[in-house]
């Protein structure tokens, strides 16, 4: 049996690096699709996303959710509300690497933690930790360092951050598994993706139908880019800890900034490093706060088990 464990263990690691693998080195893929816009890109995105997904919903005959949730009428608004983040999401990435805003755009992912935690405090009412509010505040003075860096606030960044941290907070109250949540989204954003390629064509400037025939594969090959990292991601969400997922999530940011700077050669002042550095400096802070507040969780766990008296006390502690 542990050995079965060490191997679920080592399969759920393998898809969580090939997930967040796939989504930091997506910048080298939107480039190839020009001289599609990105309004184009992001419209074929959601039309062969669903196609994928489709497919694969029959092929593995997964389609008693979509009953339910039709009979759910809040579940379904979620889900609306799902589609309409994550379509500016997807937009505003596509638009930020293929006009020369990777580095920036990979910022988005490194504040996201921190956006969260706002999210969490504004919606919810959460209350923080002190370590947890320091780490807000040193992100607060980050972006204000990057405003000065950039002349402007790093509007790219926070666009993409505030979308896909309400993308999280309102797919965790949807509660569904990645490939039917997907599929759902891109149900909901289907027919007006198509309706904007509809009208791409009669006005003559759809590339889908005027370009090579490799070109239109690539714009196809959208779908499968979008959902195999979440299929991958799917896999590594059942085997590995919550922990080990968030520790991985910043493989994504950290592959996106090496190609910003490395492969598209974007420019990095000294102003701009340190706004990163002070990012960086939050995450850690919020890393080392989350892998404490786990330790404790096991050692209360682990006390319950073996004196329920003593495992009262450490509770209050915590």
């Amino acid at each position: 049996m542990a050995g079965t464990s060490k191997g679920e263990h080592r399969i759920g690691l393998l898809n969580g690096i090939a997930a967040y693998g796939m989504w930091g080195l997506v910048p080298l893929f939107w480039p190839l699709l020009k001289p599609a816009g990105a309004m184009e890109i992001l419209a074929h995105r959601m039309v062969w996303s669903l196609v994928f997904v489709a497919v694969a919903l029959v092929f593995t005959r997964r389609w008693a959710w979509a009953g339910e949730l039709l009979r759910q009428p809040r579940r379904l608004a979620l889900i609306a509300v799902a589609a309409a983040v994550i379509t500016v999401n997807w937009g505003v990435y596509i638009w930020a690497v293929n006009s020369g805003h990777v580095v920036e755009a990979s910022l988005g992912y490194f504040i996201n933690p921190l956006m969260t935690i706002a999210l969490g405090v504004l919606l919810l009412k959460e209350r923080l930790r002190p370590v947890q509010w320091a780490a807000v505040g040193v992100g607060f003075a980050a972006v204000v360092v990057l405003t000065v860096g950039y002349g402007q606030p790093p509007w790219i960044s926070l666009c993409l951050a505030v979308s896909f941290a309400t993308y999280g907070l309102v797919k965790k109250k949807v509660n569904l598994g990645g490939v039917e949540s997907l599929a759902a989204e891109t149900a909901i954003q289907f027919l007006p993706a198509l309706a904007y390629l509809i009208w791409l064509s009669t006005r003559g400037d759809l590339t889908f139908a005027t370009q090579t025939p490799a070109h239109a594969v690539l714009l196809a090959s959208t779908g499968i880019v979008t959902a195999l990292p979440l299929v991958c991601f799917g896999a590594a969400a059942i085997r590995v800890p919550l922990s080990t997922l968030g520790l991985l999530q910043y493989l994504a940011p950290v592959f996106q900034f090496l190609l910003g700077i490395l492969y598209f050669h974007e420019a990095m002042p000294p102003e701009r490093w340190a706004g990163f550095a002070l990012v960086w400096l939050a995450l850690i802070l919020l890393t080392w706060d989350a892998m404490r507040s786990a330790h404790r969780a096991r050692v209360v766990a682990m006390s319950r088990r073996t004196d329920p008296a003593a495992a009262a006390v450490d509770a209050v502690d915590v």
